[in-house]
């Protein structure tokens, strides 16, 4: 059978008509609203569209394209103007309104910026970047280099404002001249430093927030070590090193921390408002070294010196602290037999050797008086320090020597003399730690140091209220907190 033909659909002529005059009306619509991108003016075409019915009791195509017109209009978000202080075009306007759109004038760069502006502040903020100094600071706001010597010879004090630290905010307040008038920065939480303007130069002044004081406590177990352990309770560095400090005379960190001990600690923290801005003194510390427990509470005589004494009133501080080095790693020992690495010859070891990094500080383990600051044999760079007529101290191999430091210079304990180095007969940083009594060697390790005074008998009633009561503290708080974890 030969296939049949598909009829054609047959729509009625008026139907087709009338979608001819929506897509026609449509096209034009979409060609005359302007975008965002284009002037904003209006363009009028007038349209005639016959108003044949499309259906009966149906609305005329005319009256079809009005009612999408004005549903579209009202829908969509509002059209902007290209111009940002032009008002958004209305749905409907009057011609009058219309023809000032199109021939006003564009506004001036200036009467732009008059408008959207928001009014300039009194102080112009600038963060420092890495590289920028005052100098560059003064130049990219246009002051003079006789303003910045002004700046910087005023004052001692105003030279502090030369050693910028990257990310510091750093404030300039000009006259209507754009003459300096003001600098100012905010150092940290506690401390903002200021120059102001007064005649023909600028007045120093530095604005100073006394923090609020707040007792905290806080516990913890040594598994790894001690700076990790310090960490996890909430110890910052700072502390971690005063607490070392403390107990640096009777515990040797560098040797005789082991996994299982611990410590508790009550210590002064500063707080602005809700904020913690850092933390003070150690008020009293219990600290367990393999078993042995140690004490440590802070007391200040009535001349106003502080110091650290056990909870019986008995000193804590020796003559002589035990390690030169804080927290340094010990790579050899005293010993008299030792074959030397270098020189490959049996040959007394008189010392104690602590591996530390290039640069790490040196400090002088008692007080005393240099009696040697220059290079000696295999020694390379040496100070040599005497305490009395009893004791001396040698240190060895360092990279450099504290700054001035020089023979004949008193030193006290725990001052930085020098630091850490290769130099002389060495495989590697570190430094070489000798302790003579009368004249001959001893192992710094094992010495029997001399201790300081206990608390004199006429403060002694008052120091024993003051530790009494810094230790039931110590033991309430551990409690408390103890209880807390078991919850």
């Amino acid at each position: 059978m030969p296939p049949q033909k598909t009829k054609t659909p047959r729509y009625p002529k008026s139907h087709i008509m009338a979608a001819s005059g929506i897509a026609a009306a449509l096209s034009i619509f979409l060609l005359v609203i302007p975008t965002t991108d284009v002037e904003a003016r209006r363009t009028f075409v007038p349209l005639e569209l016959e108003t044949s019915p499309i259906l009966e009791g149906q609305p005329s195509v005319s009256d079809q394209l009005d009612a999408l017109i004005s549903e579209t209009v009202t829908v969509a978000s509002p059209l902007q103007l290209a111009h940002p202080t032009e008002t958004p075009i209305q749905t409907e306007a009057s011609p009058a309104i219309l023809q000032s759109r199109a021939t006003a004038p564009e506004s001036t760069s200036a009467e732009l910026a008059e408008t959207t502006d928001s009014p300039p502040t009194d102080w112009i903020s600038v963060t420092v970047a890495a590289g920028n100094t005052l100098s560059v600071l003064f130049s990219q706001l246009g002051f003079s280099a006789a303003s910045l010597h002004s700046v910087v010879s005023s004052s001692k004090d105003a030279q502090r404002f030369t050693r910028l630290k990257v990310g510091q905010v750093v404030e300039f307040k000009k006259d209507e001249t754009g003459e300096l008038l003001a600098i100012r920065s905010k150092l940290n939480d506690l401390e903002t430093i200021r120059l102001d303007k007064k005649g023909g130069t600028f007045a120093f002044t530095t604005e100073s927030i006394k923090p609020d004081v707040r007792t905290r406590f806080a516990k913890g177990e040594i598994n790894s070590s001690l700076f990790l352990s310090a960490q996890k309770a909430g110890l910052s560095h700072n502390l971690t090193m005063q607490m070392a400090n403390i107990f640096g005379y009777d515990v040797d960190f560098a040797r005789e921390i082991r996994k299982g001990d611990s410590f508790e600690i009550l210590f002064e923290e500063l707080h602005v408002g809700e904020k913690r801005v850092g933390t003070n003194n150690i008020l009293a510390a219990r600290f367990t070294n393999r078993g042995k427990i140690f004490t440590a509470v802070r007391y200040t005589d009535k001349n106003g010196n502080s110091s650290y004494y056990r909870a019986d009133g008995t000193s804590m501080r020796k003559a002589f602290i035990r390690t030169p080095v804080e927290l340094a790693r010990i790579s050899s020992r005293y010993n008299p037999n030792r074959r030397h690495p270098v020189l490959k010859t049996v040959r007394p070891h008189r010392g104690v050797d602590y591996a530390a990094a290039t640069g790490t500080p040196i400090r002088a383990t008692g007080d005393g008086r240099v009696v040697h600051a220059g290079r000696k044999g295999g020694y390379g760079n040496t100070v040599v320090i005497k305490h009395g007529q009893k004791y001396q101290t040698l240190y060895a191999h360092m990279s450099r020597f504290a700054k001035g430091l020089k023979a004949g210079d008193n030193v006290s304990q725990g001052q930085v003399i020098g630091y850490v180095g290769t130099t002389g007969l060495s495989t590697g940083p570190h430094l070489h730690y000798e302790f003579l009594v009368n004249g001959t060697h001893v192992d710094p390790l094992n010495v029997k140091l001399p201790v300081s005074d206990p608390i004199p008998k006429a403060e002694r009633t008052a120091f024993l209220e003051i530790s009494n009561s810094l230790m039931a503290k110590l033991d309430q708080q551990g409690s408390t907190q103890l209880a807390s974890l078991e919850e």
